[in-house]
């Protein structure tokens, strides 16, 4: 099946490498982005360098309006990565409720109302692809990211359950995790 529509948070990092990945195997973009507006319209320009279509669209306060805007601009979804994540390095003893609440609804409750949002759409076109990024953190243990690691490991039995719940309409849910990587200041 050839991929035509794929959403990404990709400013940086794993999810510009992605995405430049998916548009060299002919899929268009949207690029989604929570404060790195530079980045993820320098990833929308690398993308249409390589002939495809690309939109960079704001992280808004309402994740179904962000979903509503992508129905307008994009015909279809075939694809979601929900790889935004923020590590929020704290150590044990420090961690304030603000710093977990960010983390969690970051990380795990964003995944889950994008995913459920996507899966939407691609239940409406037949079926599609949902794949969520955790982080071997999870199962690891790693000092001072106590939030993360469970933000993380909430996404993994997560995708497991979202597996089951959208298999009847075609629609694929899966994670990887992977381990630190060192960002390229030039992709592509």
């Amino acid at each position: 099946m050839r991929i035509r529509r794929f959403w990404s948070r990709a400013s940086k990092g794993i999810g510009r490498a992605i995405s430049l990945g998916m548009a060299l195997e002919s899929a268009d973009v949207i690029v989604n982005y929570n404060t790195d507006r530079e980045g993820a319209n320098s990833t929308v320009e690398q993308i249409r360098k390589l002939g495809r279509e690309a939109a960079a669209i704001g992280s808004v306060s309402e994740i179904r309006e962000m979903f509503r805007k992508i129905g307008e601009e994009f015909e279809k979804l075939d694809v979601l990565i929900n790889n935004a994540g923020i590590p929020g390095w704290t150590p044990l003893f420090e961690i304030r409720e603000e710093k977990w609440d960010r983390v969690i609804d970051t990380n795990l409750k964003g995944t889950f109302f994008c995913s459920l949002e996507a899966a939407r759409i691609m239940k409406e076109h037949g079926g599609g692809s949902i794949v969520n990024v955790s982080t071997q953190c999870a199962a690891l243990g790693v000092k001072h990211l106590v939030a993360y690691a469970c933000s993380k490991g909430g996404i993994q039995a997560m995708t497991t359950q979202l597996a089951v719940e959208l298999a009847p309409y075609k629609i694929r849910v899966n994670t990887f995790a992977p381990g630190p990587v060192a960002e390229r200041r030039r992709c592509g």
